[in-house]
């Protein structure tokens, strides 16, 4: 199976399904998580730099804030559909459930190739497509925050787009913002400290010591990247590390410093002169202790999973396993902290940085990298806890436990009218 054959969203509903079963949920509970709440298709024209007009699409949806306003990224991709953009949305939900953030589910995103707009063509494409999202934003009803190919900056313009059409202060409406203008210390790299912690963490129960594991990451980018430094930094060896462009390994643990100065001036890890250049598909089947997919989804399918040597799956990157995958690697008894658990460091973050903005005063560094390390640990340490209770995955043990939190939530909040 390719990328392109993946359907995210009827994943996402397999794995709610199996989750209402182990829980015997409520069936009009499991009908009400099976749908979004709203889903909003625009069109987003851009003014070209040179005089033409083109239009693409985006999407906002909101996959259930029974918990509270809808949280997500934005992103900006080629090829991307509404289908993906939902099924995203509703592993939000999921993810927020996990970490007990009064947050519910929500993502968007457009149609779009960034890398061929000038920076002018960019921030027209993001305010236009910040007025047409416009109904659903609000720091009580929806709060954005980056995603793939989106930054501080693009959230900059969306908040100043807000503020100027509302006409009043907009702080609280989206995270992930430039400290100048209410960002929370830490949020950029909240992320990969997220993943580090239930590295350290997954280790830990499985009995692996992190001095001298072997790690071997897809993805050298905004997750993967500083990843790579933290986990370097507790004695790990990163021995490989791949990108759409090719891949490097060093069985002694590569010089992360030095590929990162690579990476700046070539753009790609491929080509790395202190490391031995191997196929990007060859990345699954390097001897390491850890394997962790830190790039786009349906990265890991069922001959990648055969071939995967580690004992650890850390999935840092959305859906990045299909459920043919998932399946291979139960059977391998290969252990796998999901998506929804451990890359939810950055919602974490954003619920800080939204909590600031509220409470109008600035959250210092120590407070906000030792809240989030509590409760990645609370939330790593709870969900392995129902795993052994269960007697089942970490994967199927999270999603019991986030479907289980918000169909409580559900229930108790009961339907109007």
């Amino acid at each position: 199976m390719t990328p392109s054959d993946f359907d995210p969203l009827a994943a996402e509903l397999a794995r709610l399904d199996d989750a209402a079963a182990l829980l015997g949920l409520d069936p009009g509970i499991h009908a009400i998580l099976s749908h979004a709440e709203r889903v909003l298709e625009v069109s987003v024209p851009l003014r070209r730099d040179g005089g033409t007009t083109e239009v693409h699409v985006g999407w906002r949806i909101h996959h259930n804030t029974a918990r509270g306003p809808a949280k997500g990224g934005i992103r900006f991709l080629p090829g991307l559909v509404r289908e993906e953009v939902q099924a995203l949305a509703m592993a939000m939900t999921w993810k927020c459930a996990l970490l007990e953030i009064p947050f519910g589910g929500g993502k968007g995103g457009v149609d779009c190739d960034p890398t061929t707009l000038s920076l002018a063509e960019l921030e027209r494409l993001t305010r236009r497509y910040t007025w047409q999202i416009l109904p659903m934003l609000g720091p009580d009803r929806d709060v954005p925050a980056p995603d793939v190919n989106t930054d501080a900056r693009v959230m900059a313009w969306m908040m100043d787009t807000v503020a100027v059409i509302r006409g009043g202060a907009a702080q609280d409406v989206v995270t992930g913002k430039p400290l100048e203008i209410g960002g929370v210390l830490g949020h950029q790299g909240a992320t990969a400290d997220g993943v580090t912690v239930a590295v350290r963490e997954a280790c830990e129960r499985i009995g692996i010591p992190l001095a001298g594991t072997r790690v071997a990451i897809q993805g050298f980018g905004k997750v993967g990247g500083p990843l790579a430094y933290l986990l370097s930094s507790l004695g790990m060896r990163v021995v490989a590390v791949g990108d759409i462009a090719g891949a490097t390994m060093n069985p002694a643990g590569l010089d992360i410093p030095a590929l990162s100065g690579h990476v700046e001036r070539t753009g790609s890890v491929a080509d790395f002169p202190l490391g031995d250049p191997i196929p990007g598909d060859n990345l699954f089947a390097v001897e390491c202790d850890v394997f962790i997919p830190a790039a786009l989804h349906s990265a890991i399918g069922p001959d990648e999973a055969r071939a995967l040597t580690a004992g650890l799956v850390v999935e840092a990157a959305n859906g990045p396993t299909t459920t043919e995958g998932d399946a291979v690697l139960n059977e391998r008894g290969i252990m796998v902290v999901p998506d929804i658990l451990a890359n939810a460091g950055g919602v974490t973050a954003s619920y800080f940085e939204w909590v600031q903005a509220r409470e109008g005063y600035p959250w210092d560094q120590e407070t906000a990298a030792t809240r989030l390390r509590e409760r990645m640990q609370h939330a790593v340490g709870t969900v392995f806890e129902r795993a052994e209770h269960l007697k089942v995955s970490g994967r199927r043990a999270a999603y019991a436990l986030a479907v289980e939190r918000v169909a409580d939530t559900i229930s108790v909040r009961g339907s109007f009218p």
